[in-house]
């Protein structure tokens, strides 16, 4: 089984939310996270974005070979790769990406991020909380917050998420509770083994804990609960309690909504796109998956995360980035952007882009590059973002940011600015206890159009 340098197999991973999904079915969430809402929310103001789609390269992407090259450097930093010209005047981006470079007009490219945490899980923690990890306290992921502070459309799960993250607090909900977990995608959707290249065979996706099991039908769920509100009745007529027994009920037919409800499965229906469309995006795993999360946002979804693994490049980094990852990301990742604003919707639905770190501009005796957080970049695409923009410069051995130097907290409390919420929003931990969304972060007025 394929281990990555910290010991961690795919197996030792957890599916985000599944802990907080385990033993609870979809009313208890919605109690949960009704009792959550108490707390009054913030109102928004200023938004530019609606929604997130988080593309997630687990392991530590060297974008030093992708969004800042350093083709001046010496020769066992500078790498393998050459520069191309991109429709973004002056900003020059790898070989290995040539779609991205057609749609570089439409997204920034931050390299001036840094951090110091080069360790995979505490990084990634870092990354998709917008926090540094401490050991007192868990932090929400991006996605759960949005869940908290923006109720999505009625009859779809707010937070869906598509992939697997480190162990420990990464991609959950932390201090808000269970109820802001994200919902889980599971099955396939390519293709069934053995179609034709240009078949129309529907995905095999659902949503843990809000699909119906195999062979159980709508009309045999709503017979037991025909039966289940007839036992409610009867103990509602003698029970002192009944306001209690209603407010279940209440939450019993949300959660009958979500189910009844065809938009999460008609987002699934990817048969409906053109097959054009789909070979766009490629037929792959990852590609599907994206082009099923622009369906997600269409149907109200708040943010979903999509996920390619495989960046950990200890070894033969060029090789792998040349000959399968990159190209997989650029056929995405630029189709999702391209798709997107095509149809209208760049401008309220935020693209990002990043990993845990970035990798060692020294290339080590595998040809590889090392864990490295002291500079990296991320990309960013639509919700009120600028166009054709490159934030921040790297020294000439893209060792350190030389300008404009930002942090994690800062790229979160910038996509939650044009979310229209305020970063130092305080929400509180279930005590009582008052918590700022991002401690340290502050808002990067140049990234914004």
């Amino acid at each position: 089984m394929a281990r990555d340098c910290e010991g961690f197999s795919r197996r030792d991973f957890i599916k985000v939310g599944s802990a907080g999904l385990l033993g609870m079915n979809l009313p208890q969430l919605l109690s949960l996270e009704s009792a959550a809402r108490a707390n009054p929310t913030p109102q928004a103001t200023n938004r530019r974005a609606t929604s997130v789609i988080m593309v997630w390269l687990a392991g530590g992407p060297a974008t030093i070979d992708m969004w800042d090259l350093r083709p001046n450097a010496p020769e066992n930093i500078r790498g393998q790769f050459h520069e191309i010209n991109t429709s973004a005047p002056g900003i020059r981006i790898c070989e290995h990406l040539p779609q991205m470079a057609r749609v570089a007009d439409k997204a920034t490219i931050v390299r001036s991020l840094a951090h110091t945490i080069p360790s995979h899980g505490p990084a990634t923690v870092f990354m998709t909380t917008g926090n540094r990890p401490t050991p007192a306290t868990q932090y929400p992921a991006l996605g759960s917050l949005v869940t908290r502070l923006m109720p999505a459309a009625a009859g779809v799960p707010p937070y869906v998420s598509f992939t697997e993250l480190r162990n420990g607090s990464a991609g959950q909900s932390g201090y808000l509770g269970t109820a802001y977990n994200p919902f889980i995608v599971e099955g396939n959707p390519q293709p069934a083994a053995g179609a034709r290249a240009n078949s129309q065979t529907a995905a095999n996706l659902r949503v843990r804990g809000i699909t119906l099991p195999t062979g159980f039908t709508l009309e045999q769920l709503e017979n037991r609960d025909r039966l289940l509100r007839n036992f409610d009745q009867t103990f509602q007529n003698v029970d002192r309690n009944s306001d209690v027994v209603g407010g279940l009920d209440a939450f019993h037919q949300q959660a009958l909504e979500i189910l009844r409800s065809d938009k999460t499965r008609n987002a699934f229906a990817l048969d409906q796109e053109p097959m054009s469309l789909r070979n766009r995006y490629g037929m792959t795993q990852f590609g599907q998956g994206a082009l099923a999360a622009r369906r997600l946002i269409e149907a109200g979804v708040r943010f979903t995360t999509v996920s390619i693994g495989g960046w950990d490049t200890h070894g033969q980094n060029f090789n792998a980035l040349s000959t399968r990852l990159l190209p997989q990301l650029d056929q995405v990742l630029s189709s999702l952007i391209s798709d997107l604003d095509d149809r209208g919707m760049l401008e309220n639905t935020i693209v990002y882009c990043a990993g845990e770190f970035g990798r060692t501009p020294r290339i080590n005796n595998n040809v590889g590059r090392d864990h490295w957080a002291r500079s990296m970049a991320v990309v960013l695409a639509g919700g009120g973002f600028r166009r054709g923009y490159a934030h921040g410069t790297t020294d000439t051995n893209g060792m350190a940011p030389a300008t404009d130097i930002c942090s994690p907290d800062d790229v979160a409390s910038t996509i939650f600015n044009q979310l229209g919420i305020d970063p130092h929003t305080e929400l509180q931990t279930p005590t009582g206890r008052p918590m700022q969304l991002f401690r340290e972060g502050r808002v990067i007025n140049r990234l914004i159009g």
